[in-house]
C-alpha cells in the first residue's frame, strides 16, 4: 500500500517527518517498508500551454509552438501528439533534465527555440502511469494546471511515500483513511473525515434503475447511485498527482474518482455507462455454464457458475469484485453514470480470480475483507466527485439492497487479563483511552463493553483488543519478565520419535540428508519408464500450478534424489550417498489425498580410499549393507529380501522387494541403465524407498534385555551345494527352520562357484551356533540338528554337501 504523505495530511494534522511518522508506524504493528522520495531529477521545467501550432518552414517533420509558459515562448518539436490549447511541460533555458541534461536555446534548420517540450521518459518519469497517447510524445500535463506553474508540484512529484508491508488481517489499512485514523491514534492528532453527502437535483433513482441479487450467499450489499449529464475529460491535478503518487494511472474524471475513492476509502467502486445497461436492471448473480464476457483490458473470458458476475436484463456486464466489461465502459460518449458500490464475499473473489488468471486493486481488497457498512458512504461521495468534477448532476437518493446484515460485535475486555498477559500495571482509565483513540466505544467500568466498528473485521476477540492496548502504549515500554508460570516440557509423539529415528539411522549409516520439492511433472514418472497403469501414474494434480514441471504431487520420493544426484554429478560432487524422509502423496476420491511417509536413499560412485583400504564401489550389497544397519539400529524384525522384477525403473536381477515378516516394505536396486541415461546420470546408481510407517509397525520400539547366557556355545561350520539360480536367504530359511530352538545365530561367510563345484552349481557355507540358555547341549544333540539341516536341505532345495 502506498500512501501519499500530503494526501495523508488532508485527513489528519501530523507534522512529523515521514521518516519519523514511518518509524512510529512500524513500532505500533503497521509496517513501513519503505520511504520514498519522489523529488524529481529536474529543474526549472514549468507547465506551458499551447497557444498556437505552425509548420516549419524547412521541415515537415517538425512544428513551431507558440506557448504560454508565464511568459511567451517559441519552441520547435517533432512530437506527434501536440495540439493547440494542450498543457504541455516546458524545460526553460538553462533546466536540467536527470542525466544531467541541459537544455540551451538551440537553432533548428533556421528557427530558434527557447526551450524544450518534455516526454515522460526525459523527465525521468514512470511511463507506465502515463496515458498510452502520451508515451510516444510530450506528457500532457491536467488542463487546470496555471503556465508558468513548477511542473514537478503540477505532477505531484514533491511529495513523500510511505510505502506500507501489510499483514492479511489489516484489511482497513488498504485505505488513506485507514492509515490516517492509524496515525491519528498513534500522534493523538485530530482526524477529519472528508465530505460525502452530495447535492441532488432531478427525479428519484428509484424509478429509473433497479437492482435484484439473486446470489445473497456471495452478496451482502449492493449500493447504486445514478449522476447524469457528467462531461467525461480529463481529471484534476490534484486529483492526477494523488493517484500517480499512489501507483495508479489516470485516465479520466470518472474512473479517475472511483479509483480515488478506493484508495481513500478502501471501498472499491465501478462506474457503468447508465444507457448502456439493458433495462438500466442491475441483477447481482452467479454465470451461467458456458456465458463469456469481455472485460476492459479487452480479454474474452468464460466463466462458470461458481463466479459471481453483475449482469443487466440480457448479459453480464462486470465479473463482480474483479473486473467491469468493455459493453458498459465509460466513453467520452458517456453522460450519464450509475455507481457500484458492493460487498462481495472475499473467498469468492479469490476463487474468481485465480480462475482467471486475472488480479486488481479491486480484488485484492475484497479479498481481505471491505467494510459492510462504508459502502453508502463511498457511493455518496462518488456521486458528489462527479458533480464538481464532472459536472453531472446526482439523482435524488440511492438504491441500497441490504440481504445479509452485519451483526454488531462487542467484545468484553478485563483489565486485569490484560495485564497479566502484557505484564504491566496499566490503569483500567489508561486502557480504556487507548482503545478510545482507535473509534472503539468503551462502556463500563471493569470488565469493559466494547463496541468494534465496522471496518475493523480483525478485532474478534479479547485477545485482540490486548494487542491493541500493547501496540499503542508501545512494545518497547512493556517491561521484560519471565513467565509467571512452570512451563511443560515438550514431548513428542510416537509417531514423531520414529520418524527422528530414522533420520539418525540413515546418518549414521553415512547417508547426508536432502529435502526435495513435492511437487514434480509428468515427465519425471516418464523418466523412471513406468507403464500407463502403474499405480505411481494415478497422482493427485495441482489446480494452479507455477510450471508444468510442478504440476503434481509426488507419488515417490524417488524423482526427488534423482534431481539431486544429477545436479551434484554435473558439478563433479561424487561420490553421491543421500536420503530423504518424507511424505509422498496418494489420490483417494474426492477425500484428501493420503500422505504415507517413506524413507528412500540412493548412493553412486565409489568409497573413498585410504591408506590401507581399496576404494570400493556403492553398488547393490553396499546399499544393502546401509539398510541392514538401519533396520539393526532400530529393531526393525523379520526382514527379508525377495528377488524381483516387478519394479520397472530397476535393473532385471539386481532388484528385490524388502519385506518384514508377509508385510511389504518397498524395494532396493540398482537402476535401471534407461533411466540413468534419462536422468544423464554418470555412473551406476542404487536405490530404495520404504514404507517408514509400515517399517515402524514391525519395529520393537522399547529394546529388550537379555542376559549373558550362562552356559557355553557349540559352533559348527556348514558347505552346501546348491543351484546358482538358489537365493541365500532361502537356504538360510531352511536352515533356520530346521536347527529349531537349539539354533541361536546363523551366518553366511563364503560363496564360491568354479572346480570342483559342478557348472550351473554354488558352495555356499554358512557358520552356525548352537545353544540353551538352561543347559549345555551334548555332541549327540548338535549332530542330531546338523543332520535334520542336511536333510531338509537335501529334500527342499536339492542341496547336498560340499565334499
Amino acid at each position: 500500500m502506498r500512501v501519499p504523505y500530503k494526501w495523508l495530511q488532508q485527513y489528519v494534522d501530523v507534522t512529523l517527518p515521514p521518516a519519523e511518522l514511518a518509524d512510529k508506524l512500524t513500532m505500533a504493528g503497521l509496517a513501513v517498508e519503505g520511504v520514498e522520495d519522489l523529488t524529481p531529477g529536474f529543474q526549472k521545467v514549468v507547465a506551458g500551454k499551447i497557444k498556437t501550432i505552425t509548420p516549419h518552414p524547412d521541415a515537415d517533420h517538425l512544428v513551431i509552438c507558440n506557448v504560454d509558459a508565464g511568459r511567451e515562448l517559441q519552441l520547435v518539436t517533432g512530437a506527434p501528439n501536440v495540439h493547440e490549447g494542450q498543457m504541455v511541460a516546458v524545460a526553460l533555458e538553462g533546466a536540467r533534465l536527470p542525466g544531467g541534461r541541459e537544455i540551451h536555446r538551440a537553432t533548428f534548420r533556421g528557427v530558434v527555440s527557447e526551450g524544450m517540450l518534455c516526454s515522460a521518459q526525459e523527465l525521468g518519469l514512470d511511463v507506465s502511469l502515463v496515458s498510452p497517447e502520451d508515451r510516444e510524445g510530450i506528457i500532457t500535463l491536467p488542463p487546470d494546471a496555471s503556465p508558468g506553474a513548477d511542473a514537478a508540484e503540477v505532477l505531484g512529484l514533491k511529495d513523500v511515500v510511505l510505502v506500507l508491508e501489510l499483514t492479511p488481517n489489516r484489511a482497513d489499512c488498504l485505505s488513506i483513511l485507514g492509515v490516517a485514523r492509524e496515525v491519528a491514534a498513534i500522534t493523538g492528532a485530530p482526524i477529519h473525515l472528508p465530505a460525502t453527502l452530495p447535492g441532488e437535483d432531478g427525479p428519484e433513482i428509484t424509478g429509473l434503475a433497479t437492482v435484484e441479487i439473486t446470489a445473497p450467499d456471495l452478496c451482502a450489499r449492493y449500493v447504486a447511485r445514478l449522476v447524469q449529464g457528467v462531461r467525461i475529460g480529463p481529471s484534476p491535478a490534484w486529483l492526477q498527482a494523488f493517484l500517480r503518487a499512489a501507483g495508479m494511472r489516470p485516465i479520466n474524471n470518472v474512473v479517475d474518482i472511483t479509483n480515488f475513492i478506493m484508495l481513500e476509502m478502501g471501498q472499491p467502486l465501478h462506474a457503468f455507462d447508465y444507457d448502456l445497461l439493458e433495462g438500466h436492471r442491475i441483477i447481482v448473480r452467479r454465470a451461467g455454464p458456458g456465458e463469456k464476457i469481455t472485460t476492459l483490458d479487452g480479454v474474452e473470458r468464460e466463466l462458470d457458475p461458481e463466479m459471481l458476475v453483475i449482469a443487466d436484463a440480457a448479459r453480464p456486464v462486470a465479473v463482480a469484485g474483479v473486473m467491469g466489461g468493455l459493453a458498459t465502459e465509460v466513453t467520452p460518449a458517456t453522460t450519464n453514470i450509475l455507481i457500484e458500490s458492493a460487498h462481495f464475499d472475499g473467498a469468492s473473489i479469490r476463487r474468481t480470480s485465480r480462475r482467471l488468471g486475472l488480479r486488481s486493486e479491486a480484488s485484492t481488497r475484497f479479498e481481505r475483507g471491505v467494510n459492510l457498512e462504508g459502502a453508502p458512504a463511498a457511493a455518496d461521495r462518488a456521486a458528489r466527485l462527479m458533480a464538481e468534477l464532472a459536472g453531472g448532476r446526482v439523482a435524488p437518493g440511492r438504491i441500497d439492497c441490504y440481504v445479509k446484515r452485519r451483526q454488531p460485535v462487542t467484545i468484553e475486555l478485563r483489565p486485569e487479563r490484560v495485564n497479566y498477559l502484557l505484564g504491566t500495571e496499566l490503569a483500567p482509565t489508561t486502557m480504556k483511552e487507548l482503545l478510545e483513540r482507535l473509534h472503539l466505544e468503551v462502556r463500563g467500568e471493569g470488565p469493559f463493553q466494547v463496541t468494534v466498528p465496522a471496518y475493523r473485521g480483525d478485532l474478534t476477540g479479547e485477545i485482540d483488543l490486548v494487542e491493541e492496548i500493547a501496540r499503542l502504549y508501545g512494545y518497547n515500554r512493556i517491561p521484560v519478565t519471565l513467565p509467571g508460570n512452570l512451563t511443560a516440557r515438550e514431548k513428542q509423539a510416537p509417531a514423531q520419535r520414529w520418524e527422528e529415528a530414522g533420520r539418525e539411522a540413515a546418518a549414521a549409516a553415512g547417508l547426508a540428508e536432502v529435502i526435495t520439492y513435492s511437487f514434480i511433472g509428468p515427465r519425471a514418472l516418464d523418466q523412471l519408464r513406468l507403464p500407463e497403469d502403474h499405480p505411481w501414474r494415478r497422482t493427485v494434480k495441482i489446480q494452479n500450478p507455477l510450471r508444468e514441471e510442478q504440476s503434481i504431487m509426488r507419488p515417490s520420493l524417488l524423482p526427488g534424489l534423482l534431481e539431486v544426484a544429477g545436479r551434484n554429478a554435473s558439478r563433479r560432487v561424487l561420490p553421491v550417498a543421500i536420503y530423504e524422509l518424507g511424505r509422498v502423496f496418494i489420490p483417494a476420491g474426492s477425500r484428501r489425498p493420503g500422505e504415507p511417509l517413506r524413507l528412500a536413499g540412493l548412493v553412486m560412485g565409489t568409497t573413498p580410499r585410504g591408506w590401507n583400504w581399496p576404494a570400493g564401489e556403492m553398488d547393490f550389497y553396499y546399499l544393502k549393507g546401509i539398510l541392514e544397519s538401519i533396520f539393526s539400529r532400530l529393531r526393525v524384525r523379520d526382514v527379508s529380501w525377495e528377488a524381483s522384477n516387478a519394479y520397472p525403473f530397476l535393473h532385471p536381477g539386481r532388484a528385490a522387494t524388502i519385506k518384514a515378516g508377509t508385510r511389504v516394505l518397498g524395494y532396493l536396486g540398482e537402476l535401471h541403465p534407461d533411466v540413468l541415461a534419462a536422468v544423464e546420470l554418470p555412473a551406476r546408481a542404487c536405490a530404495f524407498e520404504l514404507d517408514w510407517e509400515a517399517a515402524g509397525d514391525q519395529a520393537l520400539r522399547v529394546p529388550r534385555y537379555e542376559p549373558l547366557p550362562r552356559f557355553p556355545a557349540v559352533e559348527r561350520d556348514l558347505a552346501v551345494v546348491v543351484p546358482a539360480t538358489t537365493p541365500a536367504a532361502a537356504v538360510a530359511g531352511v536352515i533356520r527352520e530346521a536347527g529349531g530352538e537349539l539354533l541361536r545365530a546363523i551366518a553366511l561367510f563364503d560363496v564360491y562357484e568354479g572346480a570342483p563345484v559342478p557348472e550351473g552349481c554354488k558352495s555356499l557355507a554358512y557358520s552356525l551356533v548352537y545353544q540353551l540358555p538352561d543347559r549345555t547341549l551334548t555332541d549327540a544333540e548338535v549332530n542330531a540338528a546338523q543332520e535334520r539341516i542336511q536333510r531338509a536341505l537335501e529334500e527342499r532345495l536339492g542341496a547336498s554337501l560340499r565334499q
